[in-house]
């Protein structure tokens, strides 16, 4: 008898587990303290966009469903009022999602597959920081009122400590993607990263996870980015460009063989471009004689404005623009994606460094042109 009993609870279990449906998702959620929020909408992924593919309203007790369907495991983000809360499913995931809409740090629990509970841990990594800057911005708020008028001193003081957390939350970001290669939440992780500053480490990620992670759309599109910003990559050569001056004379980087030349991607109405200019007139100024020089290529449509801006700030170094913004040929050959961009090549035509600012760019000219 007992046998025949544990035999029907196992069949039940089975059955139970059988009428999971396996062609879709879903997601269960829970809200605490929506205030005035009614209406929760579902985002997917499409042509590499979020875009919104269904919507319901909470319950009185904060309470939604979402039942979906995906050709594959795929992004997708809840979205209530100014929050916003980012899932992976695939069918046959049953996905639970709560979180209180009172907290300022948006702070959320998924559960319920194996994908949205690496995105689990990821979030834990950065809600951890998050609680540090809370309380460093706390800190900084304390002593402000103590002493309003040393403000500009106290955030100084306290700035090395804020690019510590940046720091050890950035390298936790890299460790978790590279333990969870094969996961679309490594790929979200290292998308969190800044572009510029982690770009080598990106293009890397993307030649180690093109063949485990292919057929999902977006991330097919960024390996496929990636694989043209490895050509710009530091020990590349740099592509060969021929650019019109303003004068329609055509300037190509070949001219440039056998000189250490800063390829510098700018724009008159960009302000970081105009701010750093000094240091780069400083640094042309000290070495146009050692056999370094710098070709400006502007990202301007205004041509009027792009010369305004090359007589204002002091430019004497030759100037080039396809007059068409992010557009042109030779921004998208060198992948930039915004400005200031440059490019150290040295003699041979080889990429030697990218992006040196300030003090950076006179340093390693110093070292290099013995």
């Amino acid at each position: 008898m007992r046998l025949k009993q544990l035999s029907l609870i196992m069949l039940i279990a089975i059955a139970f587990t059988a009428c999971k449906p396996k062609d879709s998702f879903t997601i269960d959620g829970t809200f605490q303290n929506p205030g005035k929020e009614k209406k929760v909408f579902l985002y997917g992924m499409q042509n590499s966009n979020m875009v919104a593919i269904d919507s319901t309203n909470l319950s009185e007790k904060g309470e939604f469903k979402f039942i979906r369907k995906t050709p594959s495991v795929d992004f997708f983000r809840v979205s209530v009022g100014n929050h916003e809360f980012m899932l992976i499913a695939k069918n046959g995931d049953d996905i639970k999602l709560e979180a209180d809409l009172a907290d300022k740090t948006m702070t959320y629990k998924i559960s319920g597959a194996n994908e949205v509970e690496k995105l689990s841990e990821l979030n834990t990594i950065r809600n951890n920081f998050a609680k540090q800057v809370e309380k460093l911005q706390a800190d900084f708020e304390a002593k402000v009122a103590t002493q309003p008028q040393n403000r500009a001193a106290v955030l100084e003081s306290m700035k090395p400590q804020y690019e510590s957390y940046i720091n050890q939350l950035n390298m936790q970001i890299i460790k978790f993607a590279k333990d969870n290669k094969g996961t679309l939440a490594s790929f979200y992780a290292m998308n969190t990263l800044s572009p510029q500053e982690f770009e080598a480490e990106l293009v890397q990620f993307a030649d180690e996870v093109k063949e485990e992670i292919k057929g999902n759309a977006t991330v097919d599109a960024f390996v496929k980015q990636m694989a043209l910003l490895k050509a710009v990559q530091v020990g590349q050569v740099a592509p060969a460009f021929t650019i019109n001056t303003a004068d329609d004379k055509p300037v190509s980087l070949s001219d440039y063989k056998g000189k250490y030349v800063l390829i510098d991607f700018w724009a008159s109405w960009c302000q970081p471009c105009r701010q750093e200019n000094p240091n780069v007139v400083k640094v042309y100024n000290k070495y146009k004689n050692k056999n370094f020089d710098i070709i400006g290529i502007s990202l301007d449509t205004d041509k009027a404005a792009w010369l305004g801006a090359v007589k204002a700030d002091g430019l004497t170094w030759t100037h080039v623009s396809e007059l068409k913004d992010f557009n042109g040929v030779t921004v998208k050959k060198y992948q930039v994606q915004a400005i200031p961009t440059s490019y150290l090549v040295d003699p041979s035509g080889k990429i030697i460094a990218k992006n040196l600012r300030g003090d950076e760019l006179e340093t390693f000219l110093a070292k290099t042109l013995l």
